[in-house]
């Protein structure tokens, strides 16, 4: 039975865009006690269930060490032996958080398939097949019983008759005595045989019943085990839902202190070999602060003594800098199949606005790396601000404020593009593919939207003649004193990854131009190589994602389909 303080969401199946096949499964399901939830997906539902069981058997665990950790609190033992226990899990806990990083180094992160196997034995023995019940022995006829004659009864005639009529009636009875003994254990041992029938049939029920439920058994456990090989040979193909699984799984088994929460977002773009994790740290009331329990003998009280403000500030900093560099290293060392190029972590933590008093979710950092460039850094001798920094990784000077910033690559929330031969229509008029459109068309589009988007904050975009030579489409000026400034704008309607030779032209066009900033806004996305090359410039890479969210903005609706608009731009 679980915890009742678990609710369950409703199951959801994500269909494909043609509405044939279930892509997935998803459900949230949440502990209140725990204050954590989890979206949890699987392709299958078994999988699902197998997914959700073990989630629960972790929200157990967890539970049962939160309330025993409740109970301590409540009732504190005033000796020196609970001080020093006291400490030393205090101790522990701040090494934990120091070893953040250095954990995972020692800890294998490629997923062991053979473990996600179920290997049960059949639960239930045997029925037992019945003794059959004791029967009694027959009796042995009794011998007959013959007179004596003595002298007189040879002389008297009629009293030697008589004894042997007395003897005959005597054995006459006992033959008598002997056939209901005899009837009576028969008809005993009838009952015993009849009974034991009816139990060896019954066994025989019985025994055809557990054959049948450990049949089902075996059965399913071999389904479910070819659903893993299944899963994994997907994986070793690199599809890409199952890529995304196997990150999840990645990240799930990565083993963090009970009090961190452990939730998060994947998304896998197979052209461009990117996976985007949009991570929820932990705030800093989850970070442990007790650094040592006293025994006070004068007051025969246990004292607690707290890690400085200053302490728990910079271990919240330097926190969020292990665990962004610690969840990339695991994506890549447990990448066997080569899928992945690139990985862009964003990390989340929800908190309090102070000024407001509502709750907020802010990215406060963002990072984007190659695995190359990754795996060439020694993380056991790194400091990990200044290793993140080096990665061209973005987040305030002091991470404690909260203070958020925009991500370097985001997931799409509205999912409204790049599904192949997926068409939404979110309005009457969302019928125009913008990667299909004329492509003097399309500038034009871009250049009437950025007018929008300046004008609203009081700026102004200069048109410039429209041309297939990769120039300049616009110029914008920006009159906010410290963002602002001369800003290119160019506009690529592409169907393929856009590459890193077309965010060069733009850097070259900023440069030349004399510009602040340039922002490069095209239907399709962009390589790793693209995004690492924009790192620590004034550029700006909108996908199609970004592009269909400004278009909304500004009351414009459409949609992004590549494979369609390569089949009309062929005929073309």
């Amino acid at each position: 039975m679980w915890d009742r303080n678990v609710t369950f969401g409703n199951v959801q199946a994500i269909w494909n865009s043609a509405g044939t096949r279930i892509l997935k499964y998803t459900i949230e399901i949440a502990h209140n006690g725990l204050h954590d939830h989890k979206l949890i997906s699987a392709p299958d539902e078994d999988i699902l269930q197998s997914k959700i069981d073990m989630q629960m058997r972790k929200w157990q665990d967890k539970w049962e060490v939160f309330v025993q950790k409740r109970q301590a609190a409540e009732e504190v033992e005033a000796s020196i032996e609970e001080a020093n226990r006291r400490t030393e899990e205090a101790d522990m806990e701040l090494q934990d958080i120091e070893n953040l990083l250095i954990h995972t180094l020692t800890t294998n992160d490629v997923v062991d398939w053979d473990t996600l196997k179920k290997k049960d034995t059949f639960p239930k023995s045997s029925p037992i097949k019945p003794i059959h019940g004791e029967k009694k022995e027959y009796p042995n006829s009794p011998e007959e019983e013959k007179p004596k004659f003595t002298i007189i009864d040879k002389v008297f005639k009629s009293r030697k008759q008589q004894k042997v009529a007395h003897y005959n009636a005597i054995n006459a009875a006992m033959i008598l005595e002997w056939e209901e003994e005899k009837q009576l254990i028969e008809d005993h041992n009838s009952l015993v045989e009849r009974e034991y029938e009816e139990k060896l049939k019954q066994w025989e029920v019985e025994v055809q019943d557990w054959e049948n439920d450990r049949n089902t058994f075996i059965n399913e456990q071999d389904e479910y085990n070819k659903k893993i090989d299944e899963l994994k040979q997907m994986y070793f193909n690199l599809h890409t839902d199952s890529i995304v699984e196997y990150c999840d799984m990645v990240l799930d088994n990565s083993m963090y202190p009970g009090d961190f929460p452990k939730n998060y977002e994947l998304e896998y773009n197979p052209e461009n070999k990117i996976l985007i994790i949009e991570y929820q740290l932990p705030s800093i009331e989850c970070f442990p602060t007790l650094k040592e329990v006293k025994y006070m003998t004068s007051k025969k009280e246990l004292k607690e003594f707290y890690i400085s403000d200053s302490q728990k500030l910079k271990m919240f900093d330097e926190s969020m800098y292990k665990i962004s560099l610690r969840t990339i290293h695991e994506i890549f060392e447990s990448d066997v199949a080569n899928a992945i190029d690139a990985v862009s972590f964003n990390g989340w933590v929800e908190s309090i606005n102070k000024a407001t008093g509502k709750e907020e979710n802010n990215c406060i950092l963002s990072i984007q790396t190659n695995k190359i460039e990754f795996n060439e850094i020694d993380l056991s001798n790194v400091d990990p601000k200044i290793c993140f920094k080096n990665l061209k990784g973005v987040a305030s000077s002091k991470l404690s404020t909260l203070t958020p910033i925009q991500p370097i690559l985001q997931i799409s929330r509205d999912d409204k593009r790049f599904v192949e031969s997926h068409t939404v229509v979110g309005s009457l008029d969302n019928t125009t593919n913008l990667a299909a459109m004329d492509w003097e068309e399309f500038e034009h589009l871009i250049r009437e939207l950025f007018e929008k988007e300046f004008q609203t904050n009081g700026g102004e975009v200069k048109v410039t003649q429209a041309s297939r030579d990769g120039g300049v489409d616009a110029i914008a000026f920006d009159p906010d004193p410290i963002r602002g400034g001369k800003i290119i704008i160019q506009a690529k309607r592409y169907t393929n990854t856009v590459s890193v030779s077309a965010v060069r032209d733009l850097y070259g066009s900023v440069v030349n131009e004399g510009a602040t900033k340039g922002i490069l806004v095209s239907t399709a996305d962009y390589g790793p190589d693209a995004y690492e090359f924009a790192k620590a410039k004034p550029l700006t890479l909108l996908n199609g994602s970004n592009l269909l969210h400004l278009l909304e903005k500004h009351g414009h609706h459409a949609r992004i389909d590549l494979r369609e608009a390569k089949k009309i731009l062929a005929e073309k």
